[in-house]
């Protein structure tokens, strides 16, 4: 497997089952892909680490759940904590319900059960791709320009200031991460408080109404934050 120095198309393959790790690699490198290989829980972040100093931190971890040494999910957990805009796919054969929940609460972007087909790893691959991307570059809204300007803190619909707060601008931000990707409020609270401070569901309910009007008066009749009942929030540009 190929260890090249552009990150943009570089996948870290994090699985002891040397079989399953190459069956997987071919069919990404003949999806364009270039794949780095690490069986071992205990190498990933050190890896990751020597990567991110060098300004080459992959685009995205296939991450087994059953590792020797560090485990699958407390990786994800340290991945998000430290990277929090590397895509993370689960791999796991434990179906349960509840590891499938743990996995998603902790940050994954999706969650492929073995025994599974490689061309879907690749097609899951390239749609989380496609989500992480798109916060990257001015994001579409029916054919409106909604553009986050990091070093002002700025939202910007169509070039108007929406005039969002600190706390209103991380919100849009991490569901422009992942357009269509449903974030409960737990979720967000993690994101959008770092010092992880303790607020509370209503705080979080509060906070989208307001971020939702300063949208609603820059774009009338558009609802791009919506609620799903009884889960939380996504980011939904489009119909």
């Amino acid at each position: 497997m190929r260890d090249p120095h552009s990150p943009r198309d570089t996948l870290l393959i994090v699985e002891d089952e040397p079989k399953i790790a190459r069956l997987v690699a071919d069919y990404l490198e003949g999806s364009g892909f270039t794949t780095h290989h690490i069986d071992h829980g205990d190498d990933v972040l050190p890896w990751l680490q020597k990567r991110m100093a060098g300004d080459l931190i992959p685009a995205l971890v296939l991450l087994d759940l059953m590792l020797p040494g560090t485990d699958g999910l407390t990786l994800c957990r340290e991945i998000r904590q430290r990277w929090p805009t590397l895509a993370v796919i689960m791999l796991t054969a434990r179906v349960e319900e509840v590891d499938r929940l743990l996995g998603l609460e902790l940050g994954a972007d999706d969650y492929i059960c073995k025994p599974f087909s490689p061309r879907e790893v690749v097609a899951r691959v390239k749609a989380v791709l496609r989500r992480s991307q798109a916060a990257q570059y001015p994001g579409t809204v029916n054919g409106s320009n909604l553009e986050l300007d990091d070093d002002g803190w700025r939202a910007l619909a169509d070039g108007n200031d929406l005039g969002l707060t600190a706390v209103e601008y991380q919100l849009l931000k991490v569901m422009m991460q992942a357009p269509g990707r449903i974030f409960s409020r737990d979720q967000l609270m993690d994101r959008m408080y770092r010092d992880h401070r303790i607020v509370s569901e209503r705080t979080v309910d509060s906070h989208v109404k307001k971020l939702r009007k300063k949208i609603a008066d820059a774009w009338p009749e558009r609802e791009i934050i919506r609620s799903v009942y009884g889960v939380g929030y996504k980011y939904q540009p489009e119909e």
